[in-house]
């Protein structure tokens, strides 16, 4: 075959290809014209997704009282073209999970919590009102009656979280509330309460607060109850304001570093 005739015979496979691929785009165009448009994952119950996660920060109060952020600048953009931090930070600094290992001898490590049980339904519970009247305010089981009356039975593997308020006072020395004896105040679960709710499916506890634990605790009654039982917990949670009571889906992005006893976390709230 000549060179001509071989140059005519790929223009026409060329604009044969060309038309079909047209044509097949034109096809697709008006099935989406046409068509419902696939359905986002947030419209299946869920309309916005609040978050739960304070920002991390070197000043962020701790339960010891000291620095346990720390970061050190190893590259930056206009030396190196690019910024990158190396990070040092205590386990259990701003939002962050405790896992069963944190208050047990051989509890499940962060990177060992199954999956399934950190995407749950969350229960708050708001003692805002108690816990402005008294700092060491403490989740009671008539707390968790009341929700379960208002809201019904707490649902397999869920978390429960006490919404105190205590978040608006993260900026201030009464986050920690420490007084002249070092002793700290802010709200917590109390032990009965914790028992209670050892008695259904929940998987989670969480609390706008330093500790599972009231302030003065001496004997971290609540963590010792709570995470040998391979459920988490969660501490310093944001934004409780800003999800129902039930209906809202909590989903956890626990670290997973191995023997990890807990770690911060982003945490967020599909409502």
């Amino acid at each position: 075959m000549c060179n001509a005739c071989v140059i005519e015979s790929v223009k026409a496979q060329m604009l044969s290809r060309r038309a079909l691929f047209q044509t097949a785009a034109a096809g697709i165009a008006a099935a989406a014209v046409t068509a419902p448009m696939s359905a986002p994952a947030l419209a299946a119950g869920h309309e916005k997704v609040a978050d739960m996660t304070h920002e991390l920060y070197e000043d962020f109060p701790t339960y010891f009282g000291a620095q346990q952020f720390f970061r050190d600048q190893k590259f930056n953009f206009a030396d190196n073209g690019f910024n990158l931090f190396e990070l040092r930070v205590n386990e259990h600094t701003g939002t962050h999970v405790d896992a069963p290992l944190h208050f047990s001898k051989d509890g499940q490590s962060v990177s060992e919590i199954p999956v399934d049980n950190l995407i749950c339904p969350l229960c708050v519970i708001d003692v805002k009102a108690k816990s402005a009247e008294n700092a060491d305010y403490q989740v009671t089981p008539d707390d968790v009656a009341a929700w379960v009356s208002a809201n019904g039975p707490i649902p397999d593997k869920a978390c429960v979280a006490m919404n105190s308020g205590w978040a608006a006072h993260l900026d201030s020395d009464k986050f920690r509330g420490a007084d002249a004896e070092k002793k700290m105040h802010f709200p917590g679960f109390h032990i009965e309460a914790t028992k209670m709710l050892l008695e259904t499916g929940a998987v989670g506890m969480a609390v706008d607060t330093l500790s599972l634990d009231y302030g003065p605790s001496a004997d971290f009654a609540t963590h010792y109850a709570w995470l040998p039982t391979n459920r988490w917990g969660i501490e310093c949670l944001a934004n409780l304001d800003a999800v129902p009571a039930k209906g809202a889906t909590l989903v956890v992005g626990a670290p997973k570093h191995r023997g990890g006893t807990g770690g911060p976390a982003r945490v967020f709230a599909m409502v």
